[in-house]
């Protein structure tokens, strides 16, 4: 007999509207929501007193560093501070070792990822200069989309060869292109013009004007030409400046869009004021820029120019980070915490929760079309996140579940807190604690 839940009296939001209703979860998925509903045989009941529902949230981005990092992170750990923070579903980038540059190497991570992810999961198909043939032998329905790095990151995936971009951008529809966009040659220039002025001592300070807003706007333009011209399906990663934003429009709803944007939650908390008392910690690339960036970004979110709000969740060790600015590497954790976030900047900017569900379920669920996730509706999985509007979160040491053991979150304390966890109907967080015993399901999507 397949386990049966009712959770009552938690207050749902969800689709642009918040009501008080119970949920029946049976057989993986939601069975019926409404009032006083009651199941037969033995049911656990849950009663949440008023928390909060959301559809668990779906990360489009995020690095668990499996196979070949594992010293930063792994699968089975990310996972569970994904869960812990009410991401239920996961989309993984190629920069692994070795980068996931065949349909080999892409379908170990999904064996991997079978046996120790708690969370749902999907990976990117890796594109190079060399690799165009595999990269048309990805499927539509099984795996989110294909990754160009248009400028240099962790790894060795560039993709710098206009005539592999060109031939990228018209074969591989209608699968969607995800692109990180840094002009190379913009970056490396500024490399060395503040090499002649620092020398190897480059302060923490200059990693905004190495990658620069020019830099971030030369290729993401090229990406959206490339688009444009082959009529592709272009998702532009962790938009970090306010001139890229019009690139983008909020005149079509998203199931129109071809051309669409993501936010990363760093992009919308920190700016360079930060970098004095967080360093390197706070080091990604795209990098962290002004103030006005940053409010732009949000802006841009909350008027659908930019569709979605992730992570790029990308651990690395203290040790690495401690390091001087050019081998400290970019990218840091948050996984578990970005929910926790953004319903901050919702009090903080005064703008409805609603809208927070919308950005970081509702939205990839749509732009990706992944099957039957992303709401709260009967006959879809039951992947769900309770939250308690009245009980805080401290981030400490003690309380973080990254395997690099640290948060740029480290001592500030979130108005709410995650009570509990759901992915395909079953109980994987509660309390604090990781429940074990279940594992997530592979991402399909409706192509």
């Amino acid at each position: 007999m397949s386990q049966i839940t009712i959770l009552k009296n938690g207050i749902l939001i969800n689709e642009g509207s918040r009501k008080e209703a119970d949920i029946l979860i049976e057989n993986r998925r939601i069975s019926k929501i409404g009032n006083s509903l009651s199941a037969e045989g033995n049911a656990t009941i849950v009663d949440l007193n008023g928390k909060y529902i959301l559809p668990g949230c779906i990360d489009d981005q995020v690095h668990f560093r499996e196979p070949g990092l594992t010293h930063k992170a792994n699968i089975g750990t990310e996972s569970r501070a994904a869960v812990a923070g009410g991401i239920t579903s996961f989309m993984e980038m190629p920069n692994t070792v070795p980068n996931a540059l065949t349909q080999e190497l892409l379908e170990d991570k999904y064996q991997i990822a079978a046996e120790s992810s708690i969370a749902n999961y999907s990976f990117f198909m890796g594109a190079s200069n060399h690799n165009i043939d595999e990269v048309l032998k990805t499927s539509h329905q099984d795996v989110c989309g294909v990754k160009i790095f248009m400028g240099s990151s962790t790894g060795n995936m560039l993709v710098d060869n206009e005539k592999t971009l060109d031939s990228l951008f018209s074969k591989v529809p209608p699968m969607l292109i995800a692109t990180h966009c840094e002009d190379e040659h913009t970056v490396r220039a500024n490399i060395e013009i503040a090499k002649a002025k620092y020398g190897e001592d480059v302060p923490i300070e200059m990693h905004p004007i190495i990658r620069s807003e020019e830099a971030c706007y030369l290729s993401s333009s090229l990406a959206v030409r490339l688009a444009k011209k082959h009529n592709t399906r272009l998702h532009i990663l962790h938009i970090s400046t306010a001139k890229e934003l019009e690139l983008f429009t909020n005149e079509i709803p998203l199931k129109d869009k071809l051309i669409t944007a993501e936010a990363c939650i760093h992009h919308m908390w920190f700016s360079d004021e930060d970098y004095a008392t967080k360093g390197n910690y706070i080091k990604w690339n795209p990098a962290v820029k002004k103030a006005t960036d940053r409010d732009a970004i949000l802006a841009a979110v909350l008027d659908n120019r930019i569709d979605v709000v992730a992570t790029d969740h990308a651990p690395h060790t203290i040790e690495e980070k401690e390091n001087s600015y050019f081998k400290a590497p970019s990218g840091g954790p948050l996984v578990q915490h970005a929910l926790l976030a953004m319903l901050e900047k919702s009090i903080e900017k005064n703008f409805a929760i609603e809208r927070v569900v919308e950005k970081m379920a509702h939205a990839p669920a749509d732009l990706f079309r992944v099957n039957q996730r992303g709401y709260l509706r009967e006959g879809y999985f039951a992947d769900l996140v309770i939250v308690d509007p009245n009980k805080k979160t401290t981030v400490t040491k003690e309380n973080i579940l990254y395997k690099c053991g640290w948060s740029p979150f480290e001592g500030f304390t979130f108005s709410h807190s995650i009570d509990s966890t759901y992915v395909n109907g079953n109980k994987v967080f509660e309390g604090g604690k990781i429940i074990e015993g279940t594992t997530g399901s592979r991402l399909r999507f409706d192509r």
